[in-house]
């Protein structure tokens, strides 16, 4: 008997690992992997390695490459196989051309960027939806179900416009069982972590010298420890860092979870890092308001989300495509627009 087929689309270690553990909860089904791609111009800038500091290409793509072969998962570079039953994916703001004709279920990756100046403008000029980074994240539409972290994330993303009628709270992998951070054995104890981010490496701004200096004088003599983002630029970096507080130490290949566990204070900026921290009581500095991150904050169930997830892809799997896209066009967005198209035609009949 021919098993159904499913397409899980990685991306950076933590996309890839929550699609393996989805995967691990499905195995009557026949799972293929593949790193984050792009179709027409995008796949162009991946060929010319100009898209290297994106998930598509560079470290992130090695990286992939790396633990899909460590773990003997099947490889289907770019979905070219083009026989699914389902996609998964976690992250639309690319959707591949290829992949749009199949169900598809989208899963909340972790911390989305805040709503700034580009979002507001890329919605304002209907600029591609990656012009914004990951605030844009469900906005593509494209996708038969959101599966979302939490409550609080659920009402951000409506807010943001996104169908309620597709969206799941089912808690995400890799941020479902904070409990268990405190099993996690690492060297240092009673530091101040710093978790920084790849914000220069995908052309963002961002005072790292600002950083460094008030971490240091957040740590006011205590050990202070540096956590690198894997996108970023270790020599350069780590150079960076040692120019303004010498004594520091970084890391930069290690998970960072048990550095989470043994510190005592968090320094971040917009990381899904924050959401660990607050779980496990510790002191935090960020640029989101706590209450914010409160609201927010990923169910938690022992680890069962991909378990949950993973039933919410039999039951997509389960119904008629029409079924699925028909029902679509039955939701209260889709219902208010049909009543402002309607008002507008009225208004244009009688102004004629």
């Amino acid at each position: 008997m021919i098993k159904p087929k499913i397409l899980f689309i990685c991306g950076s270690l933590n996309q890839t690992t929550m699609m393996h553990k989805i995967s691990n909860e499905l195995p009557e089904y026949d799972s293929y992997f593949t790193p984050y791609y792009a179709t027409g111009f995008l796949n162009f800038l991946v060929i010319v390695k100009i898209l290297d500091f994106t998930i598509m290409g560079g470290e992130f793509k090695r990286k992939t490459l790396e633990y899909l072969k460590n773990h003997n998962l099947k490889l289907d570079f770019r979905g070219k196989n083009d026989d699914y039953d389902l996609v998964i994916t976690c992250q639309d703001l690319i959707i591949p051309s290829n992949i749009t004709k199949f169900k598809t279920l989208l899963v909340q990756e972790g911390m989305t960027d805040p709503i700034d100046w580009r979002y507001h403008v890329t919605r304002f000029l209907h600029l591609p939806r990656w012009s914004a980074s990951t605030s844009m994240t469900g906005l593509s539409h494209q996708y038969d179900v959101f599966c979302v972290a939490s409550e609080g994330f659920k009402e951000q993303f409506i807010q943001r416009g996104i169908n309620p009628d597709k969206i799941c709270v089912t808690g995400i992998p890799n941020f479902d069982n904070f409990a268990e951070f405190n099993n996690y054995k690492f060297e240092h104890k009673n530091f101040v972590l710093v978790a920084t981010s790849d914000t220069r490496e995908t052309l963002k701004y961002e005072n790292r010298k600002k950083l460094i200096r008030f971490a240091l004088k957040i740590a006011n003599n205590k050990k202070l420890i540096f956590k690198l983002h894997p996108n970023e630029n270790v020599k350069k970096r780590i150079a960076e860092i040692k120019k303004y507080a010498t004594d520091a130490l970084v890391y930069h290949s290690t998970s960072i979870d048990p550095l989470l566990a043994s510190c005592d204070v968090l320094i971040t900026r917009y990381s899904s890092t924050i959401f660990a921290a607050l779980a496990l009581g510790k002191e935090i500095y960020c640029n989101v308001d706590i209450d914010e991150i409160k609201k927010l904050a990923p169910v938690q169930n022992a680890g069962k989300s991909a378990s949950i997830i993973a039933e919410v892809a039999k039951e997509l799997i389960s119904k008629p495509m029409f079924e699925i896209r028909h029902a679509e066009k039955s939701t209260p967005i889709y219902e208010k627009y049909l009543d402002i198209k309607y008002l507008i035609k009225q208004k244009w009949a009688k102004a004629k």
